[in-house]
């Protein structure tokens, strides 16, 4: 369901051999005021980012400020159990690790 008020953030994604990487520029926040879920090849990404400024009157505003959503659909399967995410220097960083095949025994 989509809300009229969620923005959502700068997000660069980018392939390597071993990973996909999601980096979504999010200053201002903690580790702690994120929402990252993995759920059938969709990476959500939620948050909301508190203006805590006694500002009355803007005189320009570019900065935006409440709920946000940043949706993803990753092209090929993952290694769920080894995500990874950091948040460091206002970028929230998403490693999802390509599933490797894996031979299969046969009895």
């Amino acid at each position: 369901m989509s809300h009229p008020h969620v923005w959502r953030p700068p997000t660069d994604i980018y392939a390597t051999d071993n990973a996909y990487v999601v980096l979504v520029e999010i200053a201002g926040m903690r580790g702690a005021d994120f929402s990252v879920t993995f759920d059938r090849r969709r990476l959500i990404i939620k948050g909301n980012r508190s203006d805590t400024s006694a500002r009355k009157a803007y005189h320009q505003m570019e900065i935006a400020y409440g709920e946000f959503e940043v949706e993803v659909v990753i092209p090929s399967a993952i290694d769920v159990e080894s995500i990874e995410a950091t948040y460091n220097d206002g970028f929230l960083r998403v490693v999802l690790p390509i599933s490797k095949p894996q031979n299969i025994k046969i009895d």
